[in-house]
Parts: C-alpha cells; structure tokens; sequence
C-alpha cells in the first residue's frame, strides 16, 4: 500500500567527476523492510545513503520520503559534541538510576558501552569508542527508518550478535551497507547489490544473494569465468555450513543442489596440512605457562598453546581481552611476563596487524610488488605477481599508483597481498577484513584455500572466520585459551552462561546484604573522582536550591497574585530539588562501593 512507502528514488543519477555513481536508480523502502546493501569499495554505497538521508542532492531525478518521517543515520564520521561526556551525547545527562530503570536502555548501554566511563569526555574516545557511543545514542531513539553505513565497525563477534538480534526485533525500517556477510544473513529480507551505476535487488539475505547471482551467471554464460568459480565456491561453502543459513532466504534448494553437485568442498584440509608439515616440520609455535599482562590487566595466567603445522585457528574474545597482544606474544614482538615462545626452525613468520602506515607511500603498486616476489607457490601451483595483482583488484592506471594515493580499502587489500607474496609458511591476521568490500574478501578466501601454511586469525567477522579457519580458540577473561569444538557459536553460548551466572551472584550478594567486594587500585581511583565529583554538584545545586528558595520569597511578597509567576519559580525549584536527590543517591551508591 501507497502509505506503507517511507521513501522513493525516482530515476536518480548522481556522479563524482566523469564518473557515474547512480544512473536512473528508481527503487523504494516500505515500512518495516530490512535492506542490505553489498558492492565493492567506491561503486556508490555511502553516495546512496547520502541522497537517500538527504545529505546530498542527486543530479538527476527526485527523491520523495514520506511527510513526518523520523530518519536515523549512522555515517562514517560522527557529529559528537568534543566538550560533552558520553553520558550526555547517549543518555541525555540522565543519571544512573535513571537510564538503568529502563530495561532496554540498559541493555544498549551495556553491550555497546563496555569498558567506557560515561563522564568520559568525547575528546578523549578513541575512534572505536566514539563510533559506539553514535550508534547507541541511535539506537535508543525511535525512528521510522535506520540508515546505518558499517556498523560493525568496532564491534566484537558477541557485539555483532546482539546487534543483528536487537535489529530484528525493532519495528522500524532498516538500511544497512556493511561488509559482514553473518550480519546480512541474520537481518536482512533484501540485499541491493550496488555496481556499475545501477542497483540490482534480490529477495533475501547474503545466501539468497550468492545463489541468485550464480544463477544469473549460470543462465547468461557469462566470459567472467573465474568470477563465476568464486561465486560458486562461495555458495558451496554455504550449503556445507550451518543449515540455518539456507533455510530462511527463500529459493529453491534444488537449483542450489543442481548448481553446486560437482562442487568440491573449499578446500583440501589434509593435502593443505601434509604440504605444511613438508615445509614446517612437526614443531611450529609452542606458547608454555605463559603469564601475559598489559598494565594491570591479567590476559593470559599459566597459558600453554602448541600451534601445529597447517592448523587454521580463529581467535575470538570480547573488545580488551587481549586478542591483538596475544598474537604479537605468537608473533615473537611481544615478551611474556613469565613462561616462554618458542619457533619451529623453519618457521617463516608474517603478521598483518590493524594498521596500514607502514607501507612507503611514495613507491608504485607494481614496482613494490614485484621487488617482493615475481612469483609465489601455492598447492595449487604458481601465480605471478601480476597474475596476483590482478585477483586483488589492482588492474589499469592502479598499477602505477603511489602507494599513499590509494584509498584505505586499497591500501588494506596491497598491504595483505604484499604479505602473502612473501611466502610465509605462517599467517598471522589481526582483523583482516577492516575496510575490504564482499568481492575482495572473495578473493582472499579463495586464495587462502589453497595456501599451505598455519594460519592464526583475529576477526570480528564471523563469517570470514567460518570459511577459512578450521577450530576457534577463545579468551574467555580468566587467563586461558580455551579450545571451542562449535566455534563461535559455543563462544556465544558460553558468554551469555558467564553473563547471567553473574547476574545471579550480583542479586544474590544485595539480597543478602554481603559487603561490596574490594576495588583495586584504578577502580578506587574512578569512585573517588566520581565523588569528587559528585560533591562538587551537589554543592552547586545546593546553591541553586537556596537561591531559588530566596526567588520565591521575594517574587510572592512583590506579587501575591501572580500564581503563574510563582509556578514557574516552584517547578525549577522542584527540577533542582530532585536533581539533587539523584545525585545524592549516586553520591551513596559510590561511597558504599569504597566501603
């Protein structure tokens, strides 16, 4: 029905330069719809939710939204106020009492929020921490229509999954652009495929997205031939893995079956370890009794680990548990405390960390590359750099460009590809998938299918960590590395087990009146600065109270008759009044905690 349309594109074109990034796109979002949006870097998905949220103006066409509609938009950056605290920018100023009465706000507060004082100052957030601050202060809004451009972003695996529940029970419509193919999956009943000026739509989510496009290909025989293997490899993986992934998009199982019944699996676990243990030996990386730190924070407590050759291991575990430390511990650039690190002897070591400012902007594409190698083996054979570059994306004027001339996603993809032309016989991966688009992460799978090595892989990217790794190790918070059989999954089972255990113990400890546990050194120091502060506005509101008392006394003696006057002066006296009360509460709640 007409009044279920929130808003229409009507025959938009919007262009950058010469180059076309919408031509005549007509489509539309209805009440209550959940849209994913997939394309490769810098075809136009950030351009489309800025005409569609009305940041940018198109050149062409018309884009109509319906009247009173309350539009939220997550964009790359973030309009935060630099001099407010995130309590202010996410709550409003509410104090704790409030906000934690309402189960829902709660909730957004905890999951988003951890780890980040809310009399924070914004100025002070790193960029991940600013991001989850603007997507909380979203989400505890209403709105008709989310508009959220990667929101996964900064997110941890546990995150992520709360995020795609918390989506799927709101009733407002959703617009999302995210690499994280897990997350299409769980949220969407739609994914817009954004290329080449135009938008293709396909009924379900990253499943239903796959087997659609192999089909089209299929049916066109298209000359795209290597395209073609990835996509159907792609969705061999699928209809090998969880069958919930299959079950809800709504297609027909037997053209997938058709499809893919020649198909082998992904890749060859066992020719993949014999060719690694050729090249590694039996001992690769032994960790034993290793004590591990970062300031006063215990990671690792007496944890042994023996890596194997050909082991394919993902590492999961909530934001500052010690994931990046713990592979730079692997990767020999970080000493235990106690305990040792111990390298095969023929272990040739590369380590992709997060960031990308390393690489020497000044050089070519192509002439760094091949000074790294001309030529790499994997157990498929050789491919040549060019060959290489090729896969990765890097074709045309992209082969003479300087390396500081490439976008953030182009940088990431050379910084990968230039690791694997060296030839290591062990990868360590510290969220690889940051700023690649769907087809590149294609690609990377595809080429980590047939490398021979042992490879370690830190990644909030559940989907990612499924297709390449073969057994998921966790840190759970108290000191050790924990092998998990089922993966992710019994990561998150196992986390939301800890979370409602303490729980119980929280309420069990006020129920009973038991003491309040002893703060350590930076906890004490954060309670008392609290009070601090605390005492400062109670102080001031103590002022204000008694001013306002004052107020009143004069303004009734000069107009006895101005009842509005009077009420006005009584309401502000009353604000403050239970502003003070809040506060002394707080004030209680955080002396009773130093005990």
């Amino acid at each position: 029905m007409a009044s279920d349309n929130l808003l229409n594109l009507e025959r938009v074109s919007k262009s950058y330069g010469v180059r076309p990034l919408l031509a005549d796109v007509s489509l539309g979002v209805l009440a209550g719809e959940r849209i994913g949006i997939v394309g490769r870097n810098g075809d136009g998905k950030t351009t489309l939710l800025e005409v569609m949220t009305a940041r940018e103006e198109p050149d062409e066409g018309r884009v109509s939204r319906r009247r009173g509609l309350h539009t939220g938009y997550l964009h790359q950056g973030d309009e935060l106020d630099e001099g407010a605290t995130v309590r202010e920018v996410v709550l409003g100023g509410r104090a704790d009492h409030e906000w934690a009465a309402d189960s829902r706000t709660r909730e957004v507060v905890e999951v988003l929020l951890a780890g980040v004082s809310l009399d924070r100052l914004v100025q002070g957030l790193s960029g991940g921490e600013r991001r989850r601050c603007a997507l909380a202060a979203l989400l505890l809004d209403e709105h008709d229509l989310l508009v959220l451009d990667e929101p996964t972003n900064h997110l941890d695996v546990e995150a992520v999954a709360w995020l795609a529940a918390h989506l799927a029970r709101r009733s407002s419509a959703l617009v999302v652009v995210t690499h994280d193919r897990w997350f299409l999956d769980e949220v969407c009943q739609w994914t817009w495929e954004v290329h080449d000026g135009v938008i293709d739509v396909y009924e379900g989510g990253y499943a239903a997205f796959v087997l659609a496009k192999a089909e089209r290909s299929r049916q066109a025989a298209s000359a795209e031939q290597r395209r073609q293997n990835l996509v159907r490899k792609e969705l061999a993986w699928l209809r090998r893995g969880a069958p919930a992934r299959t079950s809800k998009p709504k297609f027909r199982i037997d053209a997938a079956t058709v499809l893919i019944e020649d198909e082998p699996p992904p890749r060859d676990t066992l020719a993949l370890q014999r060719f690694a243990a050729q090249r590694l030996g039996k001992d690769v990386i032994d960790v034993e009794d290793v004590d591990l730190a970062r300031g006063e924070k215990q990671l690792l407590r007496g944890a042994t680990w023996r890596i194997g050759p050909g082991e394919r291991i993902g590492v999961v575990g909530v934001n500052g548990a010690g994931k990046t430390s713990v592979l730079h511990l692997i990767a020999g650039s970080l000493a235990p405390q106690q305990g040792t690190v111990r390298h095969g002897r023929t272990v040739s070591l590369q380590h992709l960390t997060q960031h990308v400012d390393d690489l020497p902007a000044a050089d070519r594409v192509l002439d760094t590359i091949e000074a790294t190698a001309r030529v790499t083996k994997t157990a498929d054979g050789e491919i040549t750099a060019s060959a290489m570059l090729e896969r990765f994306g890097f074709t045309g004027d992209k082969l003479t460009a300087r390396i500081g001339d490439l976008s953030g996603g182009e940088r990431r993809r050379f910084q990968l590809l230039r690791l694997l032309l060296s030839e290591p016989n062990v990868l360590l991966l510290d969220e690889p998938t940051n700023d690649l688009d769907i087809e590149t992460l294609n690609v990377v799978e595809d080429f980590l299918d047939g490398w021979p090595g042992t490879l370690v892989v830190v990644s909030h990217d559940r989907y990612f960590l499924e297709r390449v790794t073969d057994n998921v190790h966790a840190l759970m918070g108290d000191g050790s590395i924990a092998l998990l059989p089922r993966g992710v999954e019994e990561y998150l089972e196992r986390r939301a087990a800890d979370v409602r255990r303490e729980s119980a113990a929280a309420s069990a400890l006020a129920s009973a009146g038991a003491p309040v546990r002893a703060l350590g050194g930076a906890e004490e120091r954060v309670v008392r600065k609290n009070l601090e502060r605390l005492e400062r506005r109670l102080e001031k509101l103590t002022v204000q109270e008694a001013a306002l008392s004052a107020e009143l006394a004069a303004f009734a003696e000069a107009n006895p008759d101005d009842y509005t006057g009077l009420g006005a002066i009584n309401r502000r006296q009353q604000q403050v009044a239970a502003e003070k009360d809040a506060v002394e509460e707080e004030w209680l709640e955080a002396a009773e905690a130093l005990g």
